[in-house]
């Protein structure tokens, strides 16, 4: 039993004054800027962790490459180095152009056809159809369209490296496993997926 003195009206309104207080006191500030600096602390300490999962400034200098092709003659082919792996930029002639339209019409009605889709990222649509405009790169100026193919220059299967001028299609051939490849990058025969 509660023994002590009971608030008449006039004191209970000194008792909830505060409640009606809008204005921030000393103590909200403090949690205000306790918390600040606390996510402050936070952001310093989770951003070493965080930045030090980005590639170093040598491995994103590997990850572009220049190269000149004015030397590269219509029907040769020149490889270079990639993240210490091969691409093949090949110069074709009219004559492999036209070739690789006609695999074009092979590649159409479904003759030796082992993956359909183009894998060009510089293509709007993924899922693309494989054919030898979506596998080329634009050509320059004065030159005949789709003279260039630009492609890197491992096996499908086991990562070989595959052949030039060679193979039933005339476009590459892996040794390793006796895949074969079209004048457009494209598997056509072989265990390559």
């Amino acid at each position: 039993m509660y023994c002590g003195r009971i608030a008449g009206p006039e004191q209970w309104r000194y008792l909830v004054s505060h409640a009606d207080d809008h204005e921030g006191t000393r103590r909200d500030f403090l949690y205000y800027a306790t918390a600040g600096a606390g996510a402050v602390a936070t952001g310093a300490a989770v951003w070493p962790l965080v930045n030090q999962m980005n590639p170093s400034a040598d491995v994103r200098a590997l990850s572009t490459i220049r190269v000149n092709v004015s030397g590269v003659e219509p029907g040769t082919q020149l490889t270079v180095k990639w993240l210490g792996k091969p691409v093949f930029i090949r110069h074709r002639t009219g004559e492999e152009i036209q070739k690789a339209k006609e695999q074009d019409a092979e590649f159409e009605e479904g003759v030796n056809v082992i993956d359909p889709i183009a894998r060009n990222e510089n293509l709007a649509d993924s899922n693309a159809p494989a054919t030898d405009a979506n596998r080329t790169v634009p050509s320059p100026e004065g030159e005949a369209p789709q003279a260039w193919v630009v492609q890197m220059g491992v096996c499908t299967h086991l990562g070989c490296v595959p052949l030039g001028n060679a193979g039933e299609f005339g476009g590459w051939f892996c040794p390793c496993h006796g895949s074969h490849y079209d004048l457009a990058g494209r598997i056509r025969k072989g265990p390559a997926p």
